[in-house]
């Protein structure tokens, strides 16, 4: 159980780094949005390259947050009733979900989408529409970094479920 938890603590302040970094992306996003807002209702001009600075950084903070929303269990789920289940219950559920669902999952993006984001890079892909951002290959490098900052935190919260279901208790 000591590398296990050993593995839990790396991943999860891993995690957690790119969690708070990705955090300052929300206050990034929030002024680029009041300056397309005031320069479009107020100056009466617009920008395409703004426009699309807002979904990239919506996209990298949609993407990056994920792993950290799983390490806080703050992601959706059906509470009726998971919240009234006792903690070895709750394991259970974790444990089987992570196995079957988000690993594989995770793993299943980060494959598919290698060629995805190998072929824009190999053709510098930017934006098609005139005025756009540059370099959207970056962008689109961000889709198999999160699912494998994601696939890391189903590893830990298999391995956390596992340890709840041997000792009873939730590892720190």
């Amino acid at each position: 159980m000591n590398i296990a938890n050993k593995i839990i603590k790396i991943i999860d302040a891993a995690n957690e780094k790119v969690g708070s970094a990705t955090a300052w992306l929300s206050f990034v996003l929030v002024l680029v949005v009041c300056y397309d807002v005031f320069t479009r209702y107020f100056l009466k001009v617009s920008s395409v390259a703004v426009q699309e600075l807002e979904w990239h950084l919506f996209s990298v903070l949609f993407l990056l947050s994920a792993a950290y929303t799983l390490k806080n269990d703050g992601h959706v789920r059906v509470d009726v009733i998971y919240s009234r289940l006792n903690k070895k219950s709750k394991a259970v559920i974790n444990l089987i979900g992570s196995i079957l669902l988000l690993i594989p999952f995770s793993l299943m993006v980060v494959f598919t989408s290698k060629n995805f984001v190998y072929s824009s890079f190999q053709i510098m892909e930017t934006s098609p529409d005139p005025g756009g951002l540059p370099a959207r290959f970056v962008l689109k490098s961000f889709l198999p970094i999160s699912f494998i900052f994601l696939f890391l935190q189903g590893i830990t919260l298999f391995l956390r479920s596992l340890i709840t279901l041997k000792t009873g208790n939730n590892p720190e």
